[in-house]
């Protein structure tokens, strides 16, 4: 009686083991079956947003499904990462996150109605771009340094615009290498900063290249520095704010990469990721995107996993020597 109990029960466990094998290999056959919503949680004509659809569009053609990007900005991309952090962890629903909801909004936000360490399934990396620190025309300053006289002659009556954490980090980070006292104003996006900056309403916005580099190309407002290491190609007569100031060890990047809910199937990510890898060495994608700076980085999800331990510290790093407190 005992054996056949015991028999029963062997071939009731077999059972289930075979039946989640063949389920697991379902899924790895037909994903995706549907089509998957990526998350871009910032404004329409970001440069999370340009990049992420363009990303979008490629994996599109490698996945067969369309990946249907949905907007939804606020509160520096803590309202679409908290989304993101929610859904089912099934494949469909993607973030498509940048440093601020993958690495800085730990150290500026009490309490994040996420964990930013333990809510996501890193996917792939998209790539980074610099920033430029523009001014409004009517700024009597033609230079970093003058611009930064102007702003210690009248501590505090400086404005500056940000609608997302490197825009705000970076304009927080000058303010206390070059020993400023400046006003910041929070923008639901960059593009509603960028429009109130062309018209006087603040005087400086700190901003990625998909929105700053063509209205200082087209005279709109005029560029004093970028936020990189070294000169972008792009704009190459823009110094950097190290050679502007005379300083060493200025530099704020901000990066795009795609994450799941914690949890997701390891099938589904890796077929992202090689989606994600595809977009990100196809020639037209790097081509359009290298005049905003932008630099792709293919690579696995645990390289990702790496880099975002390791920003997640050096955005803490900078927030706390800007002086910045969490709120």
């Amino acid at each position: 009686m005992k054996t056949n109990t015991f028999l029963k029960h062997f071939i009731l466990s077999c059972a289930g083991l075979m039946l989640a094998i063949s389920s697991t290999l379902v899924f790895a056959d037909n994903y995706p079956s549907k089509p998957i919503k990526a998350i871009v949680p910032f404004a329409a004509g970001s440069a999370t947003d340009q990049i992420g659809r363009a990303f979008a569009a490629k994996m599109t053609e490698s996945l067969g499904q369309p990946v249907v990007i949905e907007n939804r900005p606020g509160a520096n991309g803590m309202i679409g990462a908290d989304l993101v952090a929610k859904a089912p962890a099934d494949g469909y629903t993607l973030l498509f996150g940048t440093n601020s909801t993958n690495a800085a909004l730990k150290s500026l936000v009490k309490n994040l109605p996420y964990n930013q360490d333990t809510a996501f399934a890193p996917i792939g990396y998209f790539g980074s771009v610099p920033l430029i620190v523009a001014i409004n025309n009517d700024v009597p300053a033609k230079s970093l340094n003058g611009f930064v006289s102007l702003a210690k002659a009248d501590p505090g009556k400086i404005t500056f615009g940000y609608a997302s954490t490197s825009q705000r980090v970076s304009s927080e980070m000058l303010s206390s290498v070059a020993g400023i006292k400046m006003t910041g104003v929070s923008y639901k996006s960059g593009p509603n900063a960028m429009t109130d900056l062309i018209g006087g309403q603040i005087n400086m916005f700190t901003a990625d290249f998909a929105v700053t580099l063509p209205q200082v190309q087209a005279g709109k407002i005029r560029g004093l520095a970028v936020t990189s290491l070294k000169r972008s190609p792009a704009i190459p007569e823009l110094p950097t704010v190290n050679e502007a100031l005379g300083i060493k060890g200025y530099e704020l990047i901000a990066f795009f990469a795609a994450f799941g809910p914690a949890g997701m199937p390891n099938d589904a990510v890796i077929r992202l990721n090689k989606a994600i890898n595809d977009a990100a060495k196809s020639k037209d994608l790097v081509e359009r995107f290298s005049a905003m700076g932008f630099e792709s980085q293919p690579g696995t999800p645990e390289a990702l996993s790496q880099k975002i331990k390791l920003e997640t510290a050096k955005w803490a790093k900078a927030i706390k020597e800007a002086g910045m407190e969490p709120e």
